[in-house]
């Protein structure tokens, strides 16, 4: 049996920034793009929640919830150097840890003898250790297996630590709201409602064939979940799929002759990120991003020829082009990105990039 424990830091960025000016500490703040133009909060403190306030919403309507809100540039350099302390803690105790972002992480500490080999002990610990170096707060979850962990470490946040014990699992999956299962979203709970489905309890009453019918090739998945099953390793190595950049504009992008005067800049910055990671994956797609002024946003992407060079500027304009054909108005935001292959032995992958992209 595993002992899996997930680490998830309090609204992260925002505690750092209160760490930095304990001025902060009883405000709301929020890290994020400027209210005055198109902004997004990347999150907020647990003060700023109580107002509605929450990640991926627009920073102006962040200010009319919350008037009084402190907004705050993000500084992931700042960010990056916690995460790196956060992680040699996590390090001290198993070599199996997989982060999932800057600011949480999967540990696998069935083989530690630390700690007589309690993972809810070395949680605490871990949770101990943070408080007393970082000077933030970060919430555990200890279970036999990567989805129960990451559903416990949410729990009792913030500051919280959860743990599910074998013996525990069928009754504490029974009673668990579906829209805590990671991959159920607005349009699956949705339909799930529509079913009579509203805790896990509800979905074991469906068979595998049935919830294929429903959900696809994400039914069987749901089969094991439901029942708190989950048998994926902690795996410290993991492989990218892509890498893409993109920019949200202050104005928008009246017509097909600004979207391709943008183009060379975001080119030029995704040519850069590749460039760090070139030795080691093949691009097999490019693509692009457009998002209308109304939101409505569609990608549009092409297969590389085995000789074709990734790397052509005209063809991302080309493709851009048809792109913004579909909607042809104006745009808000522009991306370029690639799809991506290890070169060789998956064991030489580097770990997914741990950096957001800037927000604008």
């Amino acid at each position: 049996m595993r002992k899996i424990i997930h680490i998830d830091a309090d609204s992260f960025y925002a505690s750092v920034e209160i760490r930095e000016k304990p001025e902060l500490a009883d405000l709301p703040v929020a890290v994020g793009g400027s209210p005055t133009g198109r902004g997004v909060i990347a999150t907020c403190n647990y003060h700023a929640r109580t107002y509605g306030v929450h990640s991926a919403m627009p920073s102006s309507q962040a200010l009319r919830l919350c008037p009084q809100l402190v907004f705050i540039k993000p500084r992931f350099e700042l960010y990056r150097q916690v995460s790196h302390k956060m992680r040699e803690v996590f390090h001290s105790y198993t070599d199996l840890v997989e982060p999932l972002s800057l600011d949480e992480a999967y540990l696998d500490v069935t083989g530690s003898s630390q700690c007589k080999g309690s993972a809810t002990l070395i949680a605490e610990q871990i949770r101990q250790t943070i408080r007393q170096s970082q000077h933030i707060t970060v919430s555990a979850g200890v279970a036999p297996n990567k989805f129960l962990a990451k559903v416990a470490s949410d729990w009792n946040k913030p500051d919280g630590l959860c743990v599910i014990k074998p013996n525990d699992v069928d009754a504490f999956i029974i009673d668990l709201p579906v829209k805590r299962i990671n991959g159920v979203g607005k349009v699956t709970a949705a339909k799930m409602e529509k079913l009579g489905i509203h805790t896990c309890g509800d979905l074991q009453r469906f068979s595998i064939a049935e919830l294929s019918e429903h959900f696809g090739s994400y039914g069987a998945r749901l089969f094991e979940l439901a029942r708190g099953n989950d048998d994926r390793a902690v795996s410290p190595q993991r492989i990218r799929k892509s890498l893409s950049t993109e920019h949200t504009y202050d104005q928008d992008l009246p017509g097909l002759d600004a979207i391709i005067a943008h183009c060379p800049g975001i080119y030029e910055e995704l040519e850069q990120r590749f460039e760090k990671i070139q030795a080691t994956y093949q691009v097999t797609k490019r693509f692009v991003k457009v998002k209308f002024a109304d939101f409505n946003q569609t990608t549009l992407e092409e297969t590389l020829l085995p000789t074709e060079p990734w790397n052509l500027i005209n063809r991302f304009e080309n493709l851009m082009k048809s792109a913004w054909t579909r909607g042809k108005k104006p745009v808000r935001l522009l991306g370029m990105g690639v799809r991506l292959k290890p070169l060789k032995d998956t064991s030489q992958a580097i770990q997914l990039s741990l950096f957001p992209d800037d927000i604008r």
